[in-house]
């Protein structure tokens, strides 16, 4: 247990393991780390990850560096759960450390190149190599196909526009109503013009081999520069609206922490780290750490919502649209907290339970899960640690605070299809997904890996 006596914040964490010493010397610094048993070695760099955290809060950046030196002897991008998490925070908390110098950060990044086809891989890989996003595509279609009933023009805007799979299960599920089915217009909303262009050419041709009256209209730009008024719906269409994991990014502001405040104060209030997820969990009960964290209660309570003003106005303007149904799929944990040490415990719960479902589900050497978790899951890691105001768009919010903002802006929730839900199901049966789960919850759904909850999905309609 890390003591509680000095704070993290102000002491190095090297007054925690006395025998580690900071100079490496000849051959292996630290010989002892090699002995260690896995759950030994996921014990220590959770100690190293918290303390070092710390320090980088603090913007203790000498102890903050002792302690990235640490825990590089025991992390690996190749390794066991742990260890590739640490490899992730890591560089996300070196990243952060980075800001302090602009020049030198821009400097270092300056001539990285951000790849489409690179882009749209990973998100497949991420469809093919876990459940969620077919199982949140299930509910979304089903929970579209019930509302549109007896409809004969149906309008979709859907706001990730990315997954061909999503509406070729739709078409085929409209073309086998008994009086045939409606006339079908998906507006798609991406900030790639190539991904909308797939996504055009592959639902066209599948609309024609199903004889359906299909039209695609991409719109190519951010979620946050889209004019909902622009999208033209047509008098006597019945609209639907989907929205997989792109929301949040709408609670992004646009008031930059100034540089002296860019780092969270030295804090004076304690609070346990609790983790729920299999193994990351086991490890703290046994040992639990320490961490320090300012206003917790405040900034934790489902009640207080950060102010949004885009999401706000881009609610407003959604209901004012009249949509039949809205579906939204989002992240279900609060990496949208005020201080970087509630967004790092809150991101490792959530990325631990991702990164070791992908290990049951996936074998280490395969480069298509090292895809997923260094292209999506440490880029959002990224984000989320090392980037402040504007620039941090992964401000994921559980779903009690979807519920408070939705019902503010006027929705109210739709049950989700019990059809649905049983497709869901039958889909985890029949693919082996162990561990896999799905719970209702205040009429909505969230999907598990065991026990821990990782995304939510909700149905809304807007009230009269």
């Amino acid at each position: 247990m890390i003591p509680e006596g000095p704070s993290p914040v102000t002491s190095s964490p090297l007054q925690f393991f006395p025998w580690m010493s900071p100079s490496p010397g000849i051959g292996s610094p630290f010989p002892w780390l090699w002995e260690l048993k896995p759950e030994e070695r996921g014990l220590w760099l959770i100690r190293l990850l918290v303390a070092c955290a710390n320090h980088v809060a603090a913007g203790s950046l000498e102890n903050a560096n002792i302690g990235l030196e640490q825990i590089s002897h025991l992390a690996s991008p190749d390794g066991d759960t742990m260890q590739r998490i640490a490899a992730y925070f890591t560089e996300a908390l070196a990243n952060r450390m980075l800001k302090a110098w602009p020049g030198l950060h821009k400097a270092l990044n300056s001539t990285k190149i951000s790849s489409v086809p690179d882009e749209i891989l990973v998100q497949k890989l991420f469809f093919e190599l876990c459940p969620f996003l077919k199982l949140a595509y299930i509910i979304t279609n089903q929970a579209i196909v019930e509302a549109m009933e007896g409809e004969k023009m149906v309008h979709i805007i859907d706001l990730n526009s990315c997954e061909p799979a999503q509406w070729i299960n739709l078409f085929q599920t409209f073309s086998a109503r008994p009086e045939g089915p409606p006339h079908l217009r998906i507006t798609g909303i991406h900030e790639q013009k190539e991904v909308l262009e797939q996504m055009a050419l592959r639902l066209t041709e599948e609309a024609e081999k199903l004889d359906i009256p299909f039209q695609f209209n991409p719109i190519v730009c951010k979620l946050e520069n889209l004019d909902l008024e622009s999208l033209r719906v047509k008098t006597g269409e019945a609209l639907a609206v989907s929205s997989v994991l792109q929301l949040h990014s709408l609670l992004a502001t646009d008031d930059e922490v100034p540089r002296r405040n860019f780092n969270s104060p030295p804090v004076s209030k304690t609070r346990v780290l609790q983790m729920t997820q299999r193994t990351f969990g086991e490890w703290l009960e046994k040992e639990p750490v320490h961490i320090y964290n300012p206003s917790s209660d405040i900034a934790s309570s489902p009640s207080s919502l950060a102010p949004a003003p885009k999401m706000g106005s881009f609610l407003a303007a959604l209901r004012a649209l009249s949509p039949k149904v809205t579906v939204v799929t989002e992240q279900e944990s609060n990496h949208n907290g005020p201080t970087l040490m509630e967004r790092v415990i809150e991101a490792l719960n959530f990325y631990a339970a991702l990164f070791d479902c992908l290990e049951s589900t996936v074998s280490r050497a395969p480069i298509e899960r090292q895809k997923v978790e260094k292209m999506l899951f440490g880029e959002e890691i990224k984000n989320i640690i090392a980037c402040e105001g504007g620039e941090r768009k992964d401000r994921h919010e559980k779903l009690e605070k979807w519920i408070l903002r939705l019902e503010l802006a006027g929705f109210g929730r739709v049950p989700l299809s019990y059809h649905g839900m049983l497709q869901a199901g039958r889909l985890l049966q029949t693919n082996n997904y162990d561990g896999y789960k799905m719970k209702e919850e205040n009429g909505c759904l969230v999907m598990c890996w065991q026990e821990r909850p990782l995304y939510s999905i909700s149905a809304w309609g807007f009230r009269r």
